[in-house]
């Protein structure tokens, strides 16, 4: 009798323990996106390559529901009808949907512009592609796809997250300058010249860098860094470079080489280098230093926290945004310009991102719930205000943000900038007042979800 007891509690210590579920896992992908000499990035030729390449890297997470993939590309913008091709691509490759994947730039400006739909517009108007020419997209595409089901072999368990953030010094600072008049006197680019500028407050930022990590018990897997700026030093070298933020990635794979750095940019539209860099060559690596520095004290003050595949979860919202009137218009002015280089650049993705509007075409906004962290994946160059609002309206959680999404928007700016006027809230920007509301009600949701 005794042992039919022992043998019948055995059976059921046996099969309450889940052996069908294989938890949480973690595959990273890394490729080569450097464009060889003779293609066009967004604002001109590659006519060399430079010490550091580009890169496309990312994490396809399983065991909690279909598979999460995050990509980073050290490209400046991944628009419209390229959007939908790498999340359909990278989606196929990793065994999920589209809906569950979130693709980024970080936006150095001496890198590829992509948009499939901007190639196809500027074709049909008989038109050189020029910066939208995809061959060498393609090619890093079948890489992505490649490289995913290659990792997805390779995946390691997952047993812990961990969550650090620290201030970043002396990098970032609001690139807008108000007058006396309640209107913008003044713009503070990334490399500003005038002294003067420079003289002025650093102004409104969020000098937070958080990291968010993945871990096999007690070895690093993958770290995830955030940070809102616009990331140049100096650009229009012909030179493909992934720029400050690209070097202090490098900085950080060094110091911690068992997990695989990505590095994606915040809400940064508004906010840049300027106060901090005059444009000498040499601020390039101060500038990688003090971010550096940045995500070395949030490694260092992260904190591991066991995870469960219960405690992860990834939300959307669809939005359809409010497009600018001035885009109207802007195909008239195309073929007068149609052999600048940058303003074609500037100008095709929001033709195209118009159109879509007009078929109601809307975009996701994502958020992926690790415990008590969630991380927002938001479109456009989104102004700083959008993230510090994501934050504090859950001060309870580690809130995270992605801008650069879909890059169709381009400056997505906050309802009173539009009155303030300045180069965002221009002909810049794809978007118009009414749009922060929307925004704002879709953070809230995913937030409380």
């Amino acid at each position: 009798m005794k042992q039919n007891i022992i043998l019948y509690l055995s059976l059921i210590f046996i099969f309450s323990k889940d052996f069908g579920s294989p938890g949480l896992s973690l595959a990273t992908f890394d490729v080569d996106a450097t464009p060889p000499v003779g293609s066009q990035m967004a604002y001109g030729p590659v006519i060399n390559t430079w010490d550091m390449s580009l890169r496309a890297r990312g994490i396809v997470l399983r065991g909690a529901g279909q598979p999460i993939v995050l990509c980073s590309i050290d490209w400046i913008g991944l628009a419209n009808e390229s959007q939908d091709e790498f999340k359909r691509l990278l989606a196929d490759a990793a065994g999920t949907i589209p809906e569950r994947v979130a693709v980024h730039t970080v936006h150095q400006h001496d890198a590829p512009i992509c948009d499939f739909g901007a190639e196809k517009f500027l074709i049909g108007a008989g038109l050189d592609p020029l910066s939208f020419e995809s061959t060498f997209t393609r090619q890093v595409m079948h890489r992505l796809e490649e490289a995913i089901r290659a990792s997805i072999k390779k995946a390691q368990p997952v047993s812990h997250i961990g969550l650090g953030e620290a201030p970043v010094f002396m990098v970032a600072s609001n690139r807008r300058i108000l007058g006396p008049d309640g209107r913008i006197r003044a713009t503070r680019y990334t490399t500003c010249t005038d002294s003067a500028l420079r003289a002025e407050p650093e102004g409104l930022i969020d000098p937070i860098v958080s990291l968010v990590s993945f871990w096999n018990d007690d070895k690093p897997i993958a770290v995830l860094s955030y940070y809102a700026v616009h990331p140049q030093s100096y650009y229009q070298t012909g030179l493909p470079n992934p720029d400050f933020p690209g070097i202090a990635r490098f900085y950080r794979q060094l110091a911690v080489p068992q997990a695989l750095h990505i590095h994606f940019n915040g809400a940064g539209g508004n906010l840049g280098a300027g106060k901090y860099n005059d444009g000498s060559h040499e601020n390039r690596g101060i500038l990688a230093e003090r971010l550096a520095d940045g995500m070395r004290r949030a490694w260092d003050a992260t904190k591991r926290e066991a995870i469960t595949a219960n405690e992860v979860t990834w939300a959307i919202e669809a939005v359809a945004l409010p497009p600018a009137k001035y885009l109207e218009s802007l195909n008239t002015d195309l073929k007068t310009k149609a052999n600048d280089t940058i303003y074609i650049s500037n100008s095709t993705s929001k033709i195209v991102w118009y159109n879509r509007c007009l078929e109601g075409k809307k975009i996701d906004i994502g958020c992926l719930s690790l415990g008590r962290a969630r991380i927002l994946y938001m479109p456009g160059e989104l102004f700083v205000e959008y993230q510090l609002a994501a934050k504090s309206m859950r001060p309870d959680l580690f809130v995270a943000m992605a801008a650069y999404g879909d890059y169709g928007p381009e400056y997505i700016c906050t309802d009173i900038a539009y009155e303030e006027g300045g180069y965002e809230a221009s002909d810049a920007s794809g978007v118009t007042a009414g749009s922060e509301k929307i925004l704002m009600v879709a953070i809230k949701n995913l937030l409380n979800r």
